[in-house]
């Protein structure tokens, strides 16, 4: 870039983008307005730097001239940019964090300190958004659903096999469970088999698999990071 075109950038250009910006562009995410005042500024240096290379000149006013282009059109240009979710790291309306794919609402962006669950009696904060991504707990959503299926399994069971489960929940022996029905050891562990059985049948085969699987959102987690360490890895050999 040329002094003039420096020296045009410094006073003609960059008050104009201070000046429109909070008005005239939207912020995305987490940008302020000083933000993109510094970027609006890298993308006009860009333009003027492009328009001398291709033998125009960057003037102070417009005079109609097709070899020229003045101040005002490249600040006009930099805020329709900006405006459109441009910026001078580039556009791309693939990547998640990019503005314009936010501005497309393709996706957006929250903070670690979101609150995702709250106590309604006492209006406290219970989990945050960093909590839930550190928590190696299931979904609280697969965890109510299953317990709303073993309510529904424990409410159709005959009145023996439902104090066998009652008794082993409550870490007590079924020969107490026993006593308690007045029956024999081995009818409790009968009903004990038959509830075992029935579990397999209403809930799968494979249920002792499923509650101790890590949370699925918990391995494409893994797996993300592990690329970006693998790719890591490879920028530096």
């Amino acid at each position: 870039m040329s002094p003039h075109a420096g020296d045009l950038l410094c006073t003609e250009v960059v008050p104009r983008i201070h000046a429109a910006i909070p008005a005239a562009v939207n912020c995305v995410g987490c940008e302020e307005a000083e933000e993109l005042v510094q970027d609006g500024t890298a993308m006009a240096a860009k333009m003027m730097c492009s328009a001398e290379r291709n033998g125009k000149k960057v003037t102070r006013a417009a005079r109609g001239r097709l070899n020229e282009i003045s101040a005002g059109n490249i600040a006009y240009y930099t805020i329709q940019h900006l405006r459109s979710g441009r910026r001078s790291v580039g556009y791309s309306s693939a990547d998640v964090m990019a503005t314009a794919t936010q501005l497309k609402g393709r996706t957006r962006l929250g903070s670690l300190e979101e609150v995702v669950a709250s106590d309604e009696e006492t209006g406290g904060e219970i989990f945050l958004l960093h909590d839930v991504l550190s928590d190696n707990q299931e979904d609280p959503a697969t965890r109510v659903t299953r317990k709303l299926d073993w309510q529904e399994f424990v409410a159709a069971l005959p009145e023996r096999e439902s104090v066998a489960v009652e008794f082993m929940g409550e870490g007590r022996t079924l020969r107490d469970a026993a006593h308690a029905l007045r029956v024999s050891d081995s009818t409790m562990r009968d009903s004990k088999r038959n509830v075992a059985v029935k579990i397999l049948d209403f809930m799968g085969f494979d249920i002792l698999v499923q509650v101790q699987r890590r949370p699925q959102w918990k391995d494409s987690l893994d797996a993300t990071r592990e690329r970006l360490a693998c790719r890591d890895e490879r920028r530096h050999l």
